[in-house]
């Protein structure tokens, strides 16, 4: 295998809002880490279909590091940044903020990333609980309808299995089965848990 292949690289992500913003501040921020390679993009934070998050998250290989400014160009919520930091720790990817000067590698970074899970499960089960109240008045009051399921397509097993095996993107991968990028991941951790 050619050296250049193997070589572990520094790699970035950095976003902004809007198109109207910059990004120049994030360059300079992030320029004393010798990056290897910029993943760029101008979208809303709150927007899960993020194509540059989803082929950084791709792209990056065993002892990679990944350098953002600040927690909020990653992710708008405990629940996104949670999703993002077990996705590149399964790969070996360590993930280093600036502003909060976190890294994903260090026992102060593991305590951090281990408190966001338990403030991101107080969250959900406060929000379960709200959910739980609402419905049972919508159901009292006959207007609870419920979420509409959502089924593998008849290609998933094919496209999940090249996936895996990283012939194609998950991008690819989502425009092959028709579906939006938290559906596919939803059905990925599905498949997780049954293998």
């Amino acid at each position: 295998m050619d050296k250049e292949e193997t070589k572990v690289q520094n790699v970035a992500y950095i976003r902004v809002s809007t198109l109207e913003q910059n990004t120049e501040s994030q360059f300079e921020i992030l320029e004393p880490y010798k990056i290897d390679k910029y993943f760029e993009e101008k979208v809303s934070g709150k927007n899960t279909d993020r194509p540059k998050l989803l082929e950084m998250i791709d792209y990056v290989r065993k002892g990679d590091t990944v350098y953002i400014k600040d927690f909020s160009r990653l992710a708008r919520s405990t629940k996104d940044l949670l999703w993002i930091i077990e996705e590149l720790e399964k790969k070996e990817v360590k993930l280093i903020s600036h502003k909060e000067n976190f890294d994903t590698s260090t026992p102060a970074g593991k305590l951090m990333v281990t408190m966001l899970g338990a403030i991101y499960e107080f969250e959900r089960a406060n929000l379960l609980e709200r959910q739980k109240d609402g419905i049972a008045v919508a159901k009292k009051e006959g207007k609870y309808k419920g979420r509409k399921k959502i089924n593998k397509p008849a290609n998933w097993h094919e496209v999940y299995s090249d996936w895996s095996c990283r012939k194609i993107t998950a991008k690819k991968a989502c425009e092959l089965l028709k579906l939006k990028t938290n559906t596919f991941y939803n059905f990925v951790k599905e498949e997780r848990e049954v293998a």
